[in-house]
C-alpha cells in the first residue's frame, strides 16, 4: 500500500513543490515535481529528487550525544538537556556566551521562529550567523537605502526585458535572495520573448553559457563595473528615476571619479562594453539589474550591492513590473513598524572593533573572540545547524579555537568537523517528520506565493521536533519553566490588539487566541501570522489562515508583484536615500584602490547544482559528476606554470594540493574551489569517501568587507606551483 503526498522542497531558496510517494514503511519510493504547484509547475533538480536519500541517511544522529574525553555516548533527553543546564550554569557572565546560526536555519520552521526568542535569552551580543559569509552586504545596502534590511527588490524575471546578472549562476544555485523555481525556465522565457540576458562573471557559467552576452570580469571589480555604468548614465543625459530621491546629486559627483576608461583597466572589462551596457539599461523597456554571491563575498560587497539598486533607480525601473520589485510575503507584518533611520555599528566586537549589523557580529571574528582572554572572552558557544569550520574564513584557526571553549552545544543532525568539538549534540529529527513553510524565502519570491507542509511522518519515540529543542534551549538560557509559544502568541496578539488599523483592534486576546488552529504551537505561530497577514482574515485584505494552506497542498498563487515602495520604505525621511553616508564614504577606499594592479592569480568560489554549502556531501547520488572538489584552470595557465595533475595553491593563510581541471570556462589568472569539501574527520560515510579540500583554509578572516564585516571569499590572491616545487614566502 503505497500513498501520495505533497511539500515543499527545503533544500535551497527555490521552494520548488513535491510530489513523494511512500511506502507502508513510509520509506520514499519516489520524489517528482509537483505539476499542481502554481509557482514551481513541476519543476525539480537533482537535491529535490534526492530528498528521501537525504531523509533517511544512514549517518544521522538519531539520539542526543554527549562527549566524555574522546568518547561519545548516547543519553536521553532529558540527561542531554541537564548536561545544557549545567554547562550554561558555569557561565559567570553572559557576554562569554556566543551563538552561530547556520544557513540551514533559513529552511525550517524552527530557525526562523525560535531563534530570535534564543538570543534574547540568552543574554549576548556575541550572535554570528551565515549571513556574513554570504548575504550581509546586501541587508546593508537595502537597509541604508529603503530603511529595512529585508526590504530587497528583485528582478521581475516573469515580465522583463532585460536583465543584467552580476556574480550570479542560478542555473546551479538554483537562485539566491530571488527565489524563483525553474530560474532556467524563466531565463529561457525572457529570451523567447525577445528579452536580453547579459551575465557578468569571471568564469562561463551554465548560466553564463545560456545567456545572449557573457562578460569577464576580474574578481571583485564588480563595483568599479557597476559605477563605470552609473557614470555613464550621467555623463549621456540618460538617468529617469521614476521616484523621488534623496542623494542624486551625491550619487553623480561620487560617479565622476569612475569613468569607463578608468574601469576598464581595473575590471578588464572594455570601454565600449560598458558604455554599451549603460545604454541597453537605459533603453530597455524594462530592465533590472541582479547581483549575488559572488559580488557580496569580495572586498566591496556593500557598494556592489548598493550600485545594483542605484542603476535599477537611475534607469526608472525600481518598484515597476519587469523592473526590480518587492515581494509581499502572506506572513508579512506592519504591526510596530516605523519609520526610522536604519543604523549599523550599534556595538563593536570587543576584539577587533568590527560593527554589528542586523544584531550579529562578522563570523570573521569569532576566532578573536574566542582565543583573546579579557572580559567577555568566548568560553560558552551554541552552533545551530552549519559548520563553520568548513564555512568560515580561515577555517582552521577556528577548529584550533574550538578546542579552546569550556562548554559547546550544537543543534545538528551530524557529527562533523564543527560538532565534534562539542560537549553536547542534540540532533533534530528527520526532514520529512518537520512541517514546513518558507518565511524568509517567500519575502524574495518572484511571484506572491505561499504554501504549507505539515509533518509527513510521526516523531519517533522521545524525538522532540526542532522547534521543541530550540524552545527548550531558551527556556533553560532562561531559567524558566512554561509555554515558549504561548508567551510568543500572546505578545503578537497583545501588539496586534493595541495597534490601530491592524484588522484586529481593540478586540479580545482570549477570543483570538481561541480562534487559532494547529497541532502544535509551531503551527499555531503559522496561523496568527498568516490571518495578521497582508491576505489574512483578521487583517481584513483576504481569507489566509493555516486552514486554507492546509486545504491546498499544492500551495496558492497570490498573484504578480505589485508597485509597493510607498508600503516597504522605513527611512526616516520616506525616500529612496540613494547616497547614504556610510556608502559615500566607503567610496574613498573604492578610489584609492582604483589605479591599483590587480594581483597575478586570484581565487574565486564555485556553485555546483549538487550541493548545498557543507551538508549535502553525504548522499550518494549527489556527489560525482560535475559536483567534484577541483581547482578549475584556465589552460593557458596550466601551460604557463607547468602544471600536471595536481597543483599547490598557497595564500597567506594556507596551502593546499588539488587536483586540477583545465577549462577555458574561466578567465586566465583566475582560479576557483567550490565551498563547503574538506569532510575529514566525520562520521558521515559517503562524505569521507570523497574528502576533498576546504578551500576555507586559503581565505583571510582579517580581510572584511568594512560597511558589513562580510568574508571575502572572491579574489582572494594566491599562488600555484607544480606539487614537489617549494617556493619561499
Amino acid at each position: 500500500m503505497t500513498s501520495t503526498v505533497h511539500r515543499t522542497c527545503p533544500l535551497c531558496e527555490a521552494v520548488c513543490g513535491l510530489t513523494l510517494t511512500l511506502d507502508e514503511g513510509g520509506h520514499v519510493t519516489s520524489v517528482r515535481g509537483d505539476k499542481e504547484d502554481p509557482f514551481s509547475k513541476g519543476f525539480i533538480c537533482p537535491k529535490g529528487a534526492s530528498l528521501g536519500r537525504l531523509d533517511e541517511d544512514p549517518d544521522r544522529l538519531r539520539k542526543p550525544l554527549i562527549r566524555e574525553g574522546e568518547l561519545w555516548r548516547e543519553v536521553g533527553w532529558e540527561e542531554a538537556f541537564a548536561a545544557v543546564r549545567a554547562g550554561l550554569d558555569g557561565v559567570a557572565d553572559r557576554r562569554s556566551v556566543a551563538i552561530y546560526l547556520g544557513n540551514p536555519n533559513a529552511h525550517t520552521m524552527a530557525g526562523a521562529l525560535y531563534g530570535a526568542p534564543l538570543i534574547k535569552v540568552l543574554g549576548t551580543r556575541n550572535v554570528y550567523s551565515a549571513s556574513t559569509a554570504d548575504q550581509m552586504p546586501k541587508h546593508v545596502a537595502s537597509g541604508l537605502m529603503f530603511g529595512h534590511p529585508l526590504a530587497i527588490p528583485v528582478p521581475d524575471l516573469d515580465r522583463t526585458d532585460y536583465l543584467l546578472m552580476l556574480g550570479a549562476n542560478p542555473l546551479d544555485s538554483n537562485g539566491s535572495l530571488c527565489t524563483a523555481p525553474d530560474f532556467p525556465g524563466r531565463l529561457k522565457a525572457l529570451r523567447r520573448r525577445g528579452g536580453r540576458l547579459v551575465v557578468v562573471d569571471p568564469r562561463r557559467t551554465r548560466t553564463a553559457a545560456l545567456a545572449d552576452e557573457h562578460v569577464f570580469v576580474r574578481p571583485g571589480t564588480d563595483a568599479y563595473l557597476l559605477f563605470g555604468i552609473v557614470h555613464t548614465l550621467f555623463e549621456a543625459g540618460l538617468v529617469t528615476p521614476s521616484h523621488e530621491v534623496n542623494g542624486l546629486d551625491q550619487v553623480r559627483e561620487a560617479a565622476k571619479h569612475f569613468p569607463p576608461e578608468a574601469v576598464s583597466r581595473r575590471t578588464g572589462v572594455p570601454v565600449e562594453v560598458i558604455r554599451r551596457l549603460a545604454g541597453e539599461l537605459a533603453a530597455a523597456r524594462t530592465a533590472a539589474v541582479y547581483a549575488r554571491i559572488g559580488t557580496c563575498t569580495a572586498e566591496f560587497g556593500t557598494l556592489a550591492q548598493w550600485l545594483v539598486d542605484v542603476l535599477n533607480v537611475l534607469t526608472g525601473n525600481l518598484d515597476r513590473p519587469g523592473g526590480a520589485m518587492f515581494a509581499k510575503a502572506a506572513t508579512e507584518s506592519g504591526v510596530g513598524r516605523g519609520r526610522r533611520p536604519y543604523t549599523v555599528g550599534r556595538w563593536k566586537s570587543r576584539v577587533r572593533g568590527l560593527p554589528e549589523t542586523n544584531g550579529e557580529l562578522p563570523v570573521a571574528t569569532l576566532a578573536d573572540e574566542i582565543e583573546t582572554p579579557g572580559e567577555g572572552q568566548v568560553t560558552f558557544l551554541l552552533t545551530v545547524a552549519g559548520n563553520p569550520v568548513l564555512a568560515a574564513p580561515h577555517g582552521p584557526r577556528l577548529d584550533a579555537a574550538f578546542r579552546r571553549l569550556d562548554f559547546m552545544v550544537s543543534v545538528d543532525p551530524y557529527l562533523n568537523e564543527t560538532t565534534k568539538h562539542a560537549n553536547v549534540i542534540l540532533p533534530p529529527p528527520r526532514v520529512l517528520q518537520s512541517g514546513h513553510y518558507d518565511f524568509a524565502l517567500l519575502g524574495f519570491a518572484v511571484r506572491n506565493y505561499t504554501r504549507y507542509s505539515p509533518p509527513l511522518l510521526p516523531l519517533d519515540g522521545q524525538q522532540p521536533s526542532e522547534a521543541e529543542i530550540l524552545a527548550r534551549l531558551a527556556m533553560i538560557a532562561a531559567g524558566m519553566e512554561g509555554d515558549l509559544d504561548a508567551f510568543v502568541i500572546d505578545e503578537l496578539l497583545r501588539k496586534a490588539t493595541e495597534t490601530p488599523g491592524s484588522g484586529v483592534e481593540g478586540r479580545d486576546m482570549a477570543e483570538l487566541r481561541a480562534e487559532l488552529e494547529g497541532e502544535t504551537g509551531t503551527e499555531r505561530r503559522l496561523d496568527l501570522m498568516l490571518r495578521l497577514g497582508p491576505y489574512g482574515e483578521w487583517a481584513g485584505k483576504g481569507d489566509l489562515s493555516l486552514r486554507k494552506l492546509l486545504d491546498n497542498p499544492h500551495g496558492l498563487d497570490l498573484g504578480a508583484l505589485e508597485p509597493r515602495l510607498d508600503e516597504v520604505l522605513r527611512t526616516a525621511s520616506g525616500l529612496v536615500e540613494l547616497a547614504p553616508p556610510p556608502l559615500i564614504e566607503d567610496v574613498e577606499r573604492l578610489r584609492g584602490k582604483l589605479a591599483e594592479e590587480p594581483p597575478e592569480i586570484v581565487l574565486i568560489g564555485r556553485r555546483h547544482l549538487r550541493s548545498n554549502n557543507s551538508w549535502m556531501h553525504n548522499v550518494g547520488p549527489l556527489v560525482g559528476g560535475s559536483n567534484t572538489c577541483t581547482l578549475q584552470i584556465n589552460p593557458a595557465d596550466v601551460a604557463r606554470l607547468g602544471l600536471g595533475e595536481q597543483a599547490v595553491v598557497r595564500s597567506a593563510k594556507g596551502e593546499l594540493i588539488v587536483p586540477i581541471e583545465p577549462t577555458g570556462t574561466i578567465m586566465p589568472g583566475v582560479v576557483s574551489l567550490p565551498h563547503g569539501w574538506g569532510h575529514t574527520e566525520n562520521t558521515q560515510s559517503v562524505a569521507a569517501d570523497h574528502p576533498g579540500v576546504s578551500v576555507n583554509a586559503l581565505t583571510d578572516e582579517t580581510t572584511v568587507d568594512v560597511p558589513s564585516g562580510n568574508a571575502v571569499f572572491n579574489g582572494v590572491p594566491v599562488s600555484i606551483s607544480p606539487t614537489g616545487v617549494i617556493i619561499a614566502q
